[in-house]
């Protein structure tokens, strides 16, 4: 089950890269999040009322504070650096290339934030998934033209606050349901890009056809797929092991790009993904396995993940709630 849940979550992740690009052409960033996210809140928030009360039973005004915070930094912080990037003229592999960078910071801040202890088997995994990403998207940055050179900052921005989420959330007393947490998140992140919207005068959607067609692709498919299924895998999983599933958002979307959009895939490709996919198998390994009890958890193990006591969970052996 966990090897499935990580599949889909590469490719519905994924496919916001796809999802971003379908629609840089047809409207400013804050126009494609605030039409992504305003409808999607409202439907979540009447689901919440009419069949998902008992969820939200127990939940104190400092846990919402807390989600609220999770998904400014989580959504709204780093998807609209990755839009933004987009629309400067980076490109799509560049920007994962960025963000493929996450699971070495995270692995860097484990220790000190989680208390755990990082392997040398799990160093050497995070290394070749790096040389992996770059071995992809190295040609294509060289290539780039009238990017200014500040624009490459933008996603390192958005994947540090992506990190900052990760650990927010893995340090939380209490554990919050999906359903609840998304909930929050993307209302959260209406509020925010809807402000943008108004402020910068974008709010108006465009007439075209490709606008509403990359608004339910990234509804769909990196919402309620890459979305969702990161918190998922992330309680299942544990953050650095999450976190390394990242480095195979580049290769992937190198290939779904020549798929799609024809973009050259060859052999230096080829070659990036088949790194990137060793370094997931090192990182996951059962070697792997063993290390990193932060607060020695006498289980050793976790008991499943999407649960929502109304007692703090305990934590399992890679720093996650569960």
């Amino acid at each position: 089950m966990n090897v499935l849940l990580s599949v889909a979550f590469v490719i519905c992740w994924s496919s916001g890269f796809i999802g971003a690009k379908l629609g840089a052409g047809s409207a400013d960033a804050v126009t494609i999040l605030m039409w992504r996210f305003l409808p999607l809140a409202l439907v979540l928030g009447a689901f919440a009322v009419v069949r998902a009360r008992a969820a939200w039973r127990g939940l104190t005004a400092r846990d919402l504070l807390r989600q609220c915070v999770i998904g400014a930094l989580s959504q709204s912080g780093y998807l609209l650096t990755v839009y933004y990037a987009i629309q400067l003229g980076v490109s799509s592999g560049t920007t994962a290339l960025v963000d493929g960078t996450q699971p070495l910071v995270a692995g860097a801040l484990a220790g000190p934030l989680l208390r755990s202890h990082v392997s040398g088997r799990q160093w050497l995994g995070l290394c070749l998934g790096v040389a992996g990403v770059l071995v992809v998207t190295s040609a294509d940055a060289a290539a780039a033209r009238g990017v200014p050179l500040w624009a490459y900052a933008v996603p390192f921005l958005g994947m540090l606050s992506l990190v900052a989420a990760t650990f927010l959330e893995s340090r939380a007393r209490r554990t919050v349901a999906p359903s609840v947490a998304m909930t929050i998140h993307c209302g959260t992140s209406a509020v925010v890009f809807t402000v943008l919207a108004a402020a910068s005068g974008a709010a108006v959607p465009p007439a075209e056809t490709s606008f509403w067609m990359a608004i339910g692709w990234l509804v769909l498919l990196a919402t309620f797929g890459g979305y969702g299924l990161y918190w998922l895998v992330l309680r299942r999983s544990g953050v650095l092991r999450v976190n390394t599933l990242m480095f195979l958002m580049a290769p992937v979307t190198a290939v779904w790009g020549a798929v799609m959009f024809g973009e050259p895939f060859g052999p230096q490709t080829a070659a990036g993904l088949a790194v990137a996919l060793i370094a997931v198998a090192v990182v996951r390994g059962r070697a792997a396995d063993p290390v990193g009890d932060p607060v020695g958890d006498p289980t050793g193990g976790a008991t499943g993940g999407g649960n929502s006591g109304d007692v703090p969970a305990r934590r399992a052996d890679n720093g996650t709630r569960v």
